[in-house]
């Protein structure tokens, strides 16, 4: 039964498989470990956010209801809460960004015979997470307002090697659950 399975996009019954959570899980997992791993690596003072990247995977591959979708942004800022200096901010912005991603892969975008799907949304929903999550530190941690305009090109930065990472992903990824 599960082998008839050409691709996890729920186009039938609309509700997660077993093995949409089983990869939901192992992305997250690998998010936060690369999260914890990956705080001396970066690109010209930028790093990438693993945790964003591999949500924005996840939906990308399984394209669940955004119910689902807000649920799968909610724990994985539960998931950022082990190890953050500002509570609470994640949970909010992984899920700005989890909901954003949801409804950007609603939408063709191709040119040519390139699927522009996996980079829009990456990026738009990257954005949208580091955005409101330096929005956040602006309003409830009273951070400057210049201070606030530094974090502008971190989190287009940021945007830019998450798109990267998913980009680089999503094609042997999509190919492997097709098989």
């Amino acid at each position: 039964m599960a082998e008839k399975r050409v691709m996890t996009n729920n186009s039938n019954n609309n509700e997660l498989q077993i093995v949409d959570l089983i990869l939901v899980a192992v992305l997250l997992a690998a998010g936060i470990v690369l999260r914890f791993l990956s705080t001396s690596f970066s690109f010209f003072g930028m790093k990438p956010n693993f945790m964003i990247a591999m949500y924005c995977l996840a939906i990308l591959l399984i394209r669940p209801k955004l119910i689902y979708g807000a649920i799968i942004g909610l724990i994985a800022g539960a998931l950022c809460q082990v190890n953050t200096p500002s509570p609470f901010l994640n949970l909010y912005s992984e899920l700005f960004g989890a909901i954003v991603m949801c409804l950007l892969i609603r939408i063709p975008m191709q040119a040519g015979k390139v699927n522009l799907t996996p980079i829009v949304s990456t990026f738009v929903s990257t954005v949208v997470s580091g955005g409101s999550f330096v929005v956040g530190l602006f309003l409830f941690y009273h951070m400057e307002a210049s201070a606030m305009a530094a974090y502008v090109p971190i989190v287009l930065g940021t945007a830019i090697i998450n798109t990267i990472i998913v980009y680089i992903l999503y094609l042997p990824l999509k190919t492997a659950l097709k098989k």
